[in-house]
């Protein structure tokens, strides 16, 4: 601030020079305010005074030094619905000509208002004031409030200009008060937990994937508490760790976009006791543009605002935390194993991150890190338009959530480093390209397949994780006892088609291959072809189709013919030739099995009639076929139980078609809350759904009547078929799933 615009700038300077003066002589500004209070009131002509301090403790600031007896303390919510709590809030210098015109206030912010109880039963009337932010390097320690010119006169632009120069020196001596640092880290160098070298080594690394605490919680080793305690001396407001059980995210939230919230790096808090207070928690508190622009939001509710590290924010908002690792965790490492061929790219998009080529490779591990430890499906790279953020997904549990935000001007390196890895194309953008690559984390090998397509905003990218290993067991399948009994029944054929259908996503491989396990005995030759083999089981031979060399799945299968097979896996019949090859090789003394992508059993039956088969040798070839969905499990540690509405019940006997359904409104449901352990989402894990056909007589019959799909459903439901709706209603009964999830997969 300039002083030579205030007329009276060297009579005022050298008063406000003797004020401070003795202020910087007494121990505290607490002691010396009786000694000064006058000569302050003189030096702004005023009435009264009133020195707020910030209570790290609570959400209100409080009067510190005020003039006058008639009023023991003050205090006021640090917010936009008082004077002083405001200017704390938004740090703004506010000069009032009248507090009771409420239209002036208004203008202000909309939540502005006086409260009059302050002075309701005194004789003392406030008119006008100036407000101003104490604050010593944009760290808010206090507000200091001038109140009434006594000529009776409103205070002008000049007389806050003083008060802001005024405010700028008390801020030096309430620094010195409060123990404030100069710098959010500068606890850590005078505690010798960190070397000044080291801290401009990590500044220098840092960048907006990679956060400077995060490096320093990482590689320096320090833990969440001692980071928190530097950024606590420097910003004066608390720290907050990750401590789901205490806070979890505010219901305001659900007004905001997740992706706001995650790239302003943000989070909306309760502690669980009243939702009438929220906790913003800011990885910089003094950035008020940040807070300010979604204070319209907040209403009239209490606000605390404090500050946290950046990941701790992130898990907050239950997304991965990119990169976290405890200070007592081994660093991970990603090996590259293999790519999908021999010829090597050049790294030309490295550049874009200003030469740090090692930054492109660090967020690329990370992505693939994450996607491990998060258990995720895929992972996707979406480009943005112009120079918006490139969102990175993670398909988890088969619902999307989004994982980080990458700049625009990075998009192309992490783009390029993947393909490298994939050996993929690097400088061709124009079309799509697939590809994959294994790498080993933590000890695991792990294979990607990666799919790239040109859109308007750029290239876009999905990674599919295939999760290779071991089969699970056929009891943990989650058939209930009728589908159970009568498919060990079907696996004792000697010969027949039985096929596992659904979506893609649905689980297919995963049940294929349980199946298998139990097929796999000595006594048996079992081959496969899959595209791609992900679960590998000692005993099988598991072939690889190479469609570009002309292995392909109906060559595979005529290829078996001559290897002497019991039992054949075909991955998927895609077209008319491989189901033929299909039902040929059932007739002919092999049990088959394989996956079409139908939404129901019935449904696959008029499919595979549609490719023009021939229905005799169909309807003898099969054995039964297995339709399946997954859905999300409720989590086991929050699920909430409740009593079903009387519609509610209705609807479920309904849709399980059974009208004797034991289920009333006394009847003891669950729905989803959300916890740590699930990430507040309510689900954790998935679990399948199922509707089985067994083939009978009657199933054949119509088969070769080329019967609709509504007269096989409604035989094979006479014969005991729980469809997928009937099947999910049971599992809704025991308490694993509620109805949402079974909605979102199963029609009616």
């Amino acid at each position: 601030m300039s002083q030579d615009v205030l007329p009276d700038a060297p009579q005022f300077y050298a008063s406000l020079s003797e004020v401070l003066s003795l202020i910087n002589q007494s121990s505290s500004f607490t002691d010396a305010f009786p000694l000064v209070e006058h000569a302050i009131l003189r030096l702004f002509k005023a009435e009264r005074i009133t020195v707020y301090q910030r209570n790290l403790a609570s959400t209100d600031i409080f009067s510190r030094c005020k003039s006058g007896d008639d009023l023991t303390e003050i205090r006021v919510p640090v917010s936009t619905t008082s004077i002083a709590g405001y200017v704390a809030f938004s740090r703004k210098p506010l000069l009032i000509r009248d507090v009771d015109n409420e239209q002036e206030l208004k203008k202000i912010h909309p939540n502005l208002q006086y409260n009059k109880s302050f002075t309701a039963n005194i004789a003392f009337q406030l008119k006008s004031m100036m407000v101003v932010p104490i604050e010593h390097k944009q760290v808010l320690l206090g507000v200091l409030q001038i109140i009434n010119r006594v000529d009776g006169s409103s205070f002008d632009r000049n007389d806050l200009q003083k008060a802001e120069a005024f405010a700028q020196r008390l801020a030096q001596k309430f620094r010195t008060d409060f123990g404030c640092t100069n710098g959010p880290y500068e606890y850590l160098l005078n505690e010798q937990l960190l070397e000044p070298y080291q801290l401009q080594h990590f500044i220098k690394q840092s960048s907006s994937a990679y956060p400077l605490t995060r490096l320093l919680r990482n590689n320096a080793k320090l833990t969440s508490q001692q980071i928190g305690r530097s950024l606590e001396s420097y910003y004066q407001v608390p720290f907050v760790p990750y401590e789901p059980d205490h806070y979890r995210i505010h219901p305001v939230c659900e007004n905001i976009k997740l992706s706001y919230l995650k790239s302003n790096n943000l989070a909306l808090l309760t502690d669980g006791h009243s939702e009438d207070q929220v906790v913003i928690l800011i990885d910089d508190p003094n950035d008020t543009a940040r807070v300010l622009a979604i204070s319209h939001l907040l209403g009239t509710r209490k606000v605390r605002i404090c500050v946290g590290l950046v990941d701790d924010i992130h898990q907050y908002l239950g997304l991965a935390a990119l990169g976290f690792q405890d200070s007592n965790e081994e660093t991970d490492e990603v090996e590259l194993l293999a790519s999908s061929g021999d010829r090597l790219g050049e790294i030309e998009e490295v550049d874009e991150l200003d030469g740090e080529g090692s930054d492109v490779v660090q967020l690329v591990n990370q992505l693939l890190l994450d996607a491990k430890r998060w258990e995720a499906s895929d992972v996707h790279i979406e480009p943005g338009k112009g120079r918006e953020p490139t969102r990175v997904r993670l398909r988890i549990d088969g619902d999307c959530q989004e994982s980080i935000q990458i700049p625009a001007n990075h998009t192309r390196a992490i783009i390029s480093r993947i393909k490298i890895m994939a050996n993929m194309d690097i400088s061709e953008r124009r079309i799509p390209q697939d590809g994959k690559f294994s790498v080993r984390i933590q000890g695991r090998e792990l294979e990607f397949r990666v799919a790239t397509l040109p859109t308007v905003n750029g290239e876009a990218m999905v990674l599919r994780l295939l999760q290779s290993g071991e089969p699970i067991p056929f009891s943990r399948l989650n058939f209930n006892t009728r589908n159970a009994r009568e498919l060990r029944q079907l696996l004792t054929r000697p010969h027949g088609l039985l096929l596992v259908v659904g979506p893609t996503g649905s689980g297919k491989t995963t049940t294929l291959h349980a199946l298998l396990s139990e097929l796999n005995t000595p006594d048996r030759k079992i081959w496969t072809a899959e595209d791609p083999v992900e679960i590998t089981q000692s005993g099988l031979m598991q072939v690889q189709v190479r469609p570009k060399i002309g292995l392909d799945f109906a060559a595979a299968l005529r290829s078996f013919l001559r290897a002497d097979p019991d039992v054949i896996l075909i991955g998927e019949m895609r077209d008319r030739e491989t189901a033929k090859a299909a039902i040929d090789a059932a007739l002919t003394g092999h049990l088959v099995l394989s996956t079409l992508h139908t939404n129901s059993a019935p449904e696959t039956i008029t499919r595979l009639l549609g490719l023009g088969l021939d229905p005799d040798n169909f309807s003898e070839a099969l054995v039964g076929v297995v339709a399946q969905r997954l859905v999300r499990k409720l989590c086991s540690s929050c699920k909430q139980p409740y009593q079903p509405s009387a519609e509610e019940v209705e609807l479920l006997v309904r849709k399980s078609g059974d009208p004797n359904l034991l289920l009333t409104t006394q009847s003891t449901l669950y729905k989803p809350k959300g916890c740590s352990e699930c990430g507040n989402t309510g689900y954790r894990g998935r679990m399948a759904i199922h509707e089985l056909l067994v083939s009978s007589d009657k199933i054949r019959e119509l088969i070769n009547l080329n019967a609709d799909v509504g007269q096989i459903t409604r035989q094979a439901m006479e014969e005991g078929m729980t469809t997928l709706l009937a099947d999910g209603v049971d599992k809704i009964l025991a308490g694993e799933l509620d109805y949402h999830q079974l909605k979102r997969v199963a029609a009616d």
